[in-house]
């Protein structure tokens, strides 16, 4: 099968380099998946669930934020957030789903900031625990 060369880099580091058959992200205007000899495209990441296909093996990811480029036969993608679902901590993630709703749930004691932040928080506790969720399966 054709595959292009994958890179992903994030803020803490490299997460992958090599070769993929597909990559499948949420972009702010909803999925886009990358197949090999894709045409040059540049935009911005949302916040979702990537899946890389390589080796005819698929792997998930939380995505969140950050850019997606593909130059030639070479896609980037360079995402703030990038956690493998077999790293994440559903623990962690559901407890940062706890407080962002109950920070949530009190919109007279918190600023429009502090609630857009706990709104953040709260869509990126569901993204990452969706992610795990479906690593368990």
């Amino acid at each position: 099968m054709s595959s292009f060369r994958l890179k992903i880099v994030t803020p803490d580091g490299q997460m992958f380099d090599g070769d993929a058959e597909s990559l499948l992200v949420r972009t702010v205007t909803g999925d886009v998946c990358i197949l090999p000899r894709h045409i040059n495209y540049v935009t911005a990441l949302g916040m979702g669930e990537a899946k890389i296909v390589t080796n005819g093996e698929t792997r998930r990811a939380a995505c969140i934020g950050g850019m997606l480029s593909v130059t030639g036969d070479v896609v980037r993608l360079v995402p703030t957030t990038f956690e493998w679902a077999e790293n994440i901590d559903d623990a962690r993630a559901r407890r940062a789903e706890e407080e962002a709703k109950e920070k949530l749930s009190h919109t007279d004691r918190y600023s429009r900031h502090e609630l857009d932040i706990a709104e953040a928080k709260l869509h990126r506790a569901l993204v990452r625990r969706s992610v795990a969720e479906r690593r368990i399966r």
